[in-house]
């Protein structure tokens, strides 16, 4: 059940960096309602799964540029995170796209974490 919940938050937060950003796209599967959300569930999948498996490795490995700039390089970390689930849904129905890494993949990605730890809170609170 937490895991459906992390997948919840991270379409959340998805779908407000999409309403925020307008380099970041997200297609629907559908054209109503319903394909939609499955499109900003199926993404926030995937964000989940990348965060999951490749997010610890890259991290382990940019240790010492990230104690370099006192943690700032986390967030190029997070927008590689974003940019590779863009290229992964490529290969879905699902597709998100980002127009440029500077702008919009590092303001989403702030919006997204931003999102993300609000949203985390509540969860956090209702599983406690």
């Amino acid at each position: 059940m937490s895991f459906l919940l992390r997948v919840v938050v991270n379409a959340l937060a998805l779908a407000a960096a999409v309403w925020i950003v307008p380099g970041i796209h997200i297609d629907a599967v559908g054209n109503d309602t319903v394909g939609l959300i499955i499109s900003y569930l199926v993404v926030g999948l995937i964000f989940g799964f990348v965060n999951a498996l490749v997010r610890p490795v890259v991290k382990i490995l940019s240790l010492p540029i990230t104690c370099l700039t006192l943690g700032l390089f986390t967030i190029v970390i997070n927008a590689l995170m974003l940019m590779l689930t863009a290229w992964i849904t490529q290969f879905t129905p699902a597709t998100m796209t980002i127009d440029h890494f500077w702008w919009d993949a590092i303001v989403g990605t702030i919006i997204i974490s931003i999102v993300s730890a609000l949203l985390g809170l509540f969860v956090d609170r209702d599983n406690r």
